[in-house]
């Protein structure tokens, strides 16, 4: 730690704060590129994040322009493959369980809740399974925004990188933010683990953590009018004097 992170003072709260609160992920965006400097500067800052023992575990690959529409297309023939014969799903195993096996509420509640209040969003009703489908697969075209990032971690390092990378992932979400930007954290990606790895060069002792995009939203896009609810204070927080 320098001295100049002891006495910086935070000049705008209000806008750490507002680009904190004004999250959410963006499910729609403009083709207008983003410049590699500012994704660069992202990056940077995002890597001030926490990490146990200053480990910083985290690898991330920026995908744009062809490398981007190459694994679009090849993760998205294997989703289509798998929609129509689900029994290809032993070729693409999670790297590691991101959801429960068994859902419990309140959890249950509030993954039922954000689906249904999505797809009533876009008009689809319980039952429509090509709709769903067509929705899902929207993940694995970043959404139409032109930067992919894939977040991969050391297989050899324990559950607690996981916890690091969410707080590199956090920061660079932030300070997207803070400069014009949205993105859509995705864990949809880890279903195709293996094709993302060989498409970006990854090494076998990498584990495919998540994915995300960033870009400009669409404004006028009415799916990005959709923005989850949050429990109040109550239902998470103990005070112990």
């Amino acid at each position: 730690m320098t001295s100049s992170q002891v006495s910086t003072v935070v000049q705008d709260p209000a806008s750490v704060d507002a680009a904190i609160e004004s999250r959410f992920s963006a499910r729609a965006y403009l083709p207008r590129p983003v410049p590699r400097g500012m994704i660069a500067d992202i990056l940077r800052v995002a890597s001030r994040a926490a990490s146990g023992t200053n480990c910083q575990p985290w690898k991330v690959y920026v995908l744009q322009g062809h490398s981007r529409d190459g694994l679009v297309e090849k993760v998205c023939a294997a989703h289509d493959a798998l929609y129509k014969d689900p029994e290809l799903a032993a070729k693409y195993p999670n790297d590691y369980d991101y959801y429960p096996e068994k859902w419990t509420s309140p959890y249950i509640d509030r993954r039922r809740e954000n689906g249904w209040s999505l797809y009533g969003l876009l008009n689809i009703v319980r039952g429509e399974k090509e709709k769903m489908n067509a929705q899902h697969r929207r993940n694995y075209c970043f959404f139409d925004a032109p930067v992919g990032l894939i977040f991969t971690v050391d297989r050899a390092l324990g559950r607690g990188a996981l916890l690091d990378i969410g707080m590199f992932v956090e920061n660079i979400m932030i300070a997207a933010r803070a400069r014009g930007l949205h993105t859509c954290p995705q864990a949809a990606w880890n279903h195709f683990g293996r094709v993302v790895r060989d498409h970006i060069g990854a090494g076998s002792n990498e584990m495919l953590v998540c994915a995300m995009c960033m870009g400009y939203a669409d404004e006028t896009d009415k799916i990005n009018s959709f923005h989850t609810p949050r429990a109040p204070l109550e239902e998470f927080v103990h005070w112990l004097d």
